[in-house]
């Protein structure tokens, strides 16, 4: 347990703020000893069915929900949109790697180029731009939310595969860590202060997911066949802790999920899922 509590002082979780650099190898390793030491029970790779890991109730009733899930109807529209040609003829996978096939969990990574994180929706943007089309909004529903649903799924198994190369990807990475950890809004939290140091707890009805194997998921349908962005996810949690987000899109929140996937390297991928 004390070396558990070192690696928690080191990542900054019980101070709430970043001050001790580490490299993100490190960082993913400190917190998965976090929950095996807490959790000894539960294996690192039932974590990619986030909370349902802690409840074997929950997870029975999502197996059976998944057997026919409630959000084809979606998911046939996100196959549409994928295999419909672009302006210029090509479709996505013209210009995807791989044709758009065990690539999700590349994704994001750092263009040296670009100077910036690129994401999934990123990238199919440019691709989107670069055949003649106006770019999608990031978080909406109707287009990237129910276009990357579909495309996830074909990367379904790829285990995550985030680099993080260079110093000005070291620097984007410690952005997201920094924002993760950080307290913020009127109640004082951070990413961290539930999907780590409350991971399993109870709060009121719904027990808390571990922040290790949430990104290999996302997009969600919640309830049903409501689709819900990580990003999007994102931006809700800031304004639960009364706090002003950065959009979905921004440079700050996809630093964020630059960090936060990193932690799940090696988890295998798990598109689209249903969660309440």
């Amino acid at each position: 347990m004390k070396k558990a509590i070192l690696g928690l002082i080191g990542l900054g979780l019980l101070g709430g703020a970043v001050n001790v650099m580490a490299s993100p190898e490190s960082d993913r390793q400190e917190m998965i000893k976090y929950y095996t030491t807490k959790y000894p029970n539960i294996k690192i790779d039932d974590y990619v069915y986030g909370a349902l890991a802690f409840d074997a109730d929950s997870k029975a009733q999502y197996d059976a929900i998944m057997e026919f899930p409630p959000y084809e109807s979606v998911l046939e529209k996100g196959k549409k949109m994928w295999e419909t040609p672009l302006k210029s003829g090509k479709t996505y996978a013209d210009c995807l790697p791989n044709g758009g096939k065990n690539i999700a969990g590349n994704y994001p990574y750092f263009d040296e180029k670009a100077g910036k994180v690129v994401t999934l929706i990123d990238a199919i943007n440019a691709c989107r731009v670069a055949n003649g089309e106006q770019a999608y909004k990031p978080g909406d529903k109707a287009t990237t939310g129910t276009l990357t649903a579909y495309m996830r799924t074909l990367s379904d198994g790829m285990l995550m595969n985030i680099k993080v190369e260079g110093p000005k990807a070291l620097d984007a990475y410690e952005d997201g860590k920094k924002t993760f950890f950080s307290r913020a809004g009127q109640l004082n939290f951070s990413c961290a202060t539930c999907h780590v140091q409350n991971a399993g707890v109870r709060l009121r009805s719904e027990l808390i997911s571990p922040a290790v194997g949430h990104t290999v998921h996302w997009p969600v349908f919640r309830g049903g066949d409501n689709l819900v962005e990580l990003q999007t996810r994102y931006v809700g949690c800031f304004k639960s802790v009364r706090h002003i987000s950065a959009p979905a899109g921004s440079e700050k929140l996809n630093n964020l999920e630059y960090f936060h996937s990193y932690l799940s390297n090696g988890l295998p991928m798990k598109a689209s899922v249903f969660r309440k």
